[in-house]
């Protein structure tokens, strides 16, 4: 990674997108009981790689409600920069490191063989190659480490440890880069140190037995280490339907509970998912008052109270746990999000404001990011909107925040990008 090579920036559609931004920022988009705010012209901020040097800022598109204050973001269009070669496919995951670096996790096998030309035995095409699995940016959004693959995970009992399809990513405290899969037998979640060396995993590829199992994971989305307890908490999401909480040492799960926190004790999926399920509608419709989690757990943080937000994505809404001093976990509270919407459903993710005021919510059918005041948890408005130019979102799936307050996003299905959503201050 340390060779010199040459690297393509978002550039080459920026006239494009300027063009496309300046004709959104003159409409006024009617959603009652909410109006995109006026957006005027093209902001532009000093490059950190060059003082002479200015980025192009787009606009976003901005429904506040009510003309409440809330949070305003334009899109830096030339972040992140690859390697000339280099193709994203799916990104599934993203997290921030404490050092705000920005890492990504893709899907090389997303990619078609139109997409890899250069790669085919004998190339038959001057570009490109599958960028690897897990990417780290710098804040400026240069290439700093990228790896994955099976040669990066063990193989225990004849197995191969890597996920067959990657999904979630979660960067912890200690510099740990856990993941995990949502494939045929992706029944584990991984983690590495930065240079992709393994260090640790929870449950194993190719086991699962339920809910309420204690050792084996069932498809698990999403995670996050709880530092305080050395646990890792999952979103154990698209096979089995629950949360568990895993002690890291013994490999063993504390707890492990359903929606309002319950016994985990509905279905699981029957046979492996595949991502044309993800329209497919589940069997007990929509629901957002649903006593069992629905068929995608897809979601798991935690703020800095404690409280563990969980997207139910299927049943369009949050469900909020807190973690006790005492590790216990509590259900506090449910939380529709667009409750009336069909399709691929709602919540997809969760993001907090760097100060804690403000909580994030990643909407994947609208192509919207909700904003609430995280503690009273009234709606102020949102960004974003269904489409593929900067700012606009093709089946929205992760998202995340670094210390200056900055919005990370990615995309799968045909969205297949990474975007930076540049902070402009509360108005």
């Amino acid at each position: 990674m340390e060779s010199p090579m040459t690297r393509i920036h978002a550039n080459a559609f920026c006239a494009t997108a300027l063009t496309a931004a300046s004709f959104f920022s003159s409409l006024t988009f009617a959603n009652t009981p909410q109006a995109m705010s006026p957006s005027v012209g093209v902001e532009t901020v000093k490059s950190t790689t060059s003082s002479e040097n200015t980025t192009p800022l787009i606009p976003m598109a901005t429904y506040p409600i009510d003309n409440k204050p809330l949070p305003r973001f334009s899109v830096d269009a030339s972040w992140p920069s690859l390697p000339e070669t280099w193709m994203l496919g799916q990104v599934s995951g993203l997290s921030i490191d404490k050092y705000d670096h920005v890492w990504i996790l893709q899907r090389p096998n997303s990619l078609g063989k139109t997409d890899i030309g250069l790669a085919a035995t004998p190339s038959t095409a001057v570009c490109c190659e599958p960028a690897p699995h897990v990417i780290r940016f710098t804040p400026d959004g240069e290439v700093a480490k990228a790896w994955g693959g099976e040669s990066n995970a063990p193989t225990i009992d004849g197995v191969n440890q890597w996920p067959v399809n990657v999904h979630g990513l979660f960067v912890d405290e200690n510099d740990t880069v856990w993941l995990a899969g949502n494939g045929k037998d992706d029944h584990v979640s991984v983690g590495f140190t930065f240079d992709g060396e393994f260090v640790k995993g929870i449950g194993r590829r190719g086991q699962t037995n339920g809910n309420m199992d204690l050792v084996t994971l069932g498809n698990p989305a999403d995670m996050f280490m709880d530092s305080e307890h050395n646990e890792l908490v999952i979103a154990d999401g698209y096979i089995n339907a629950r949360i568990a909480s895993f002690d890291v040492e013994k490999e063993r799960a504390t707890h492990v509970l359903g929606a309002y926190g319950e016994k985990p004790l509905g279905p699981t999926r029957e046979g492996d998912f595949d991502q044309s399920q993800a329209t497919q509608p589940q069997k007990q419709g929509i629901d957002p008052e649903n006593p069992l989690f629905g068929n995608i757990v897809h979601c798991i943080n935690q703020d800095s109270d404690g409280f563990i937000y969980v997207c139910d994505r299927r049943n369009n809404r949050l469900q909020i746990f807190k973690r006790e001093k005492s590790g216990d976990i509590r259900f506090v509270k449910n939380f529709a999000v667009r409750p009336e919407t069909g399709g691929l459903g709602t919540a997809t993710d969760v993001a907090f404001s760097p100060d804690g005021k403000y909580l994030y919510v990643a909407d994947m059918m609208n192509g919207r990011i909700w904003i609430y005041d995280r503690k009273s948890h009234e709606k102020l408005g949102s960004i974003g909107k269904n489409g593929r130019y900067p700012g606009q979102f093709i089946w929205l799936h992760s998202i995340d925040t670094d210390s200056e307050g900055n919005l990370y996003t990615t995309e799968v299905n045909t969205g297949r990008r990474v975007q930076k959503l540049v902070f402009q201050g509360v108005k």
